[in-house]
């Protein structure tokens, strides 16, 4: 699965470059990175990350980094997305008492976090 997901964002970092090269404006490249590169490694993140082994992490983090040298910014890590996705989730489940997980996930009394 991570083969066929990793073909699409290399893809996209070589028209990344090639921008760079024409003297885009690194904050454009930084929203092309995010509309283009970041949505396709990201897509149903919070159901296939915690499947991944070791070396497929590595393989998508190398595109992240390849992405950040392109658009120097500090670009969050795969587990990164993944933590944030997995918050979000979580706090969308939460609000919607007619999801099945509601009764499931119940926020500690920090608020900052859920059980």
């Amino acid at each position: 699965h991570t083969k066929a997901i990793l073909k699409k964002p290399h893809q996209r970092l070589y028209f990344l470059r090639r921008l760079r090269r024409f003297g885009m404006l690194k904050r454009i490249l930084l929203n092309i990175y995010r509309c283009m590169v970041e949505n396709i490694l990201t897509g149903c993140i919070v159901a296939w990350f915690d499947n991944l082994n070791v070396q497929e992490r590595k393989r998508l983090q190398k595109v992240v980094t390849t992405a950040q040298s392109i658009t120097s910014f500090d670009l969050p890590t795969v587990e990164g997305i993944h933590h944030s996705h997995c918050l979000k989730k979580a706090a969308k489940i939460i609000k919607d008492p007619h999801h099945p997980g509601h009764t499931l996930i119940s926020p500690l009394l920090s608020g900052r976090r859920y059980r």
